[in-house]
């Protein structure tokens, strides 16, 4: 009456599915300094905590009486794991079996692994290389009919974005829907030198008169700067220590909230070095990083995005243990002024903090946006719009630290008018409908053309209006309502976190997130 022959035989299958491509195929994987797909499940996900589903699904050879001779494993592993201690969706294309295409994948198993994220609450990590199951023409052969397009549970990938955390991690030359799937996420990883992202790769395009390479057509140098995918990093164990680390400061799911750590930084720590961080020369530039990571708990800072929309920093940090998303200008691209990428960059950010309910910490020197032929020319005003149209749909708690600047419609994003925000100025703050410099030019320019000595009178204009500049002059008539000692900085922001935690509210918003 025992099963136990069955079992045996399930045990048969496994193991053929843990052969994945076979010796030659897994030896050209690690030649090309890539990590298999199992290699890559047990090194992101806590020891043994991997429960794969659908292992035995691929394709089978009989022998004349039936009996099974070989199988081959789909392409792609997926299953439910965790990571510190917190379950987890995987989702993994294994390149060793025909190098990710349709004709070796079961795209029902993709499908089940995004649904299982969805439903069960629980954030998914796609780990792709290929083409993710995407097309192959040898297929149309093997299969003796072409088709019209699909894709199969998309819904599922779009409305993950919106339910629970998804990261995506290039790991090889990743084209068509295997690309389209990186760049669906929260966030989206490469790793130099073994990734590359196209469309289509370069024997297709070379279709175009376009005779380029890999990483010419794809690698990290572009889409990492472009913002089509939002870091790179140098190994594939890097990757994975990223995607731990990004994951730990969000909830499961949009009905959960982020959790407390413990710290043992102070919050009252006070940095003498925050009195000077700001020149007093306002044409002068100055780091913004060290200015961030002086306020938040020490090492807590993951920047996102670094090399993409540069006058804009984002990343998540803690606040006394608390997470929180940190936005911030870098006045060493642009002083500052937002351009076309940097409207992108605010607003895909501040959709994703507003999805997860985390609270933001705006550090702020907005000079306003780009201008000039180029500016407009990429429709800057458009873009910058939809980012201040992000930021006034915000109703996550905020923060804003005004650094120096603050100026025209750009500046005017720096929070949510709408509602209360906690908000303070340093002494350096500057702010208006426009910048003095320039401004008085345009507004005075009869006045000047007048004058017997044009640069005099500019001068004595200057003069007078950098009196009503001074952000004690607002702050009379509490058009900002406190002015800072810098070095207080990180209580106040300490005290906005813990006033804010019990603010966060769980659950969908009123609009999805948007790749």
């Amino acid at each position: 009456m025992s099963w136990e022959k069955e079992v045996e035989e399930l045990r048969r299958r496994e193991a053929f599915a843990q052969r994945m491509g076979g010796p030659d195929k897994i030896k050209r994987q690690h030649d090309g300094g890539k990590l298999t797909v199992r290699e890559r499940i047990d090194r992101l996900l806590d020891t043994d905590s991997f429960h794969e589903i659908g292992a035995i699904a691929g394709k089978a050879e009989y022998d004349a009486d039936g009996q099974l001779v070989d199988f081959t494993a789909s392409n792609f592993v997926m299953g439910r794991g965790r990571i510190d201690g917190r379950p987890v969706v995987v989702g993994a294309d294994d390149f060793t079996v025909r190098g990710g295409a349709a004709d070796a994948s079961i795209h029902e198993k993709q499908v089940v692994s995004e649904q299982m994220a969805g439903e069960l609450g629980i954030p998914v990590v796609r780990l792709v290389d290929g083409t993710g199951g995407g097309g192959s023409v040898k297929s149309y052969e093997i299969t003796g009919t072409t088709y019209v397009p699909k894709n199969p549970g998309w819904e599922h990938v779009v409305d993950n974005l919106a339910r629970v955390p998804v990261v995506a991690l290039g790991l090889g030359s990743v084209a068509g829907l295997g690309a389209a799937r990186l760049v669906t996420s929260h966030y989206s990883l490469m790793v130099t030198g073994i990734s590359q992202m196209f469309v289509a790769g370069p024997p297709v395009v070379a279709r175009l008169g376009e005779k380029v390479t890999k990483e010419e057509l794809g690698g990290t140098e572009i889409h990492a700067r472009n913002g089509a995918v939002d870091d790179e990093v140098a190994s594939e164990d890097e990757a994975f220590a990223r995607t731990r680390r990004f994951l730990s400061y969000l909830p499961s799911s949009i009905d959960g909230l982020a959790e407390r750590q413990p710290s043992n930084d102070d919050p009252n720590r006070r940095e003498s070095a925050l009195i000077e961080a700001i020149p007093r020369d306002r044409r002068k530039v100055y780091r913004v990083r060290p200015i961030v990571e002086a306020c938040v708990d020490r090492g807590s800072f993951l920047e996102i995005g670094k090399m993409w929309g540069r006058s804009v920093v984002t990343g998540l940090a803690r606040l006394d243990g608390w997470p929180v998303a940190v936005l911030a200008s870098d006045p060493f691209f642009y002083g500052g002024g937002w351009t076309t990428d940097a409207s992108h960059k605010v607003t895909r950010f501040v959709d994703f903090c507003e999805t997860f309910h985390l609270p933001v910490v705006h550090f702020v020197d907005i000079p306003g946006f780009v201008i000039g032929v180029a500016g407009e020319k990429a429709a800057t005003i458009r873009h910058g719009a939809r980012a201040l149209a992000a930021v006034y749909q915000a109703k996550a708690p905020w923060c804003s630290i005004l650094l120096r600047k603050s100026f025209g419609v750009a500046g005017a994003a720096h929070q949510n008018w709408q509602k209360y925000n906690f908000r303070y100025a340093w002494p350096s703050g500057d702010w208006g409908s426009l910048p003095l410099e320039g401004g008085i030019e345009a507004a005075y320019k009869a006045e000047l053309a007048a004058a017997p000595d044009p640069a005099a009178h500019l001068a004595a204009i200057e003069a007078r209006l950098n009196k009503v500049r001074s952000p004690f002059r607002t702050a009379e008539r509490f058009g900002v309502e406190e002015i800072i000692d810098p070095r207080d900085t990180r209580r106040l922001l300490c005290e906005f976190a813990n006033l804010a935690a019990p603010m966060r509210r769980p659950g969908p918003r009123s609009f999805g997130y948007r790749p």
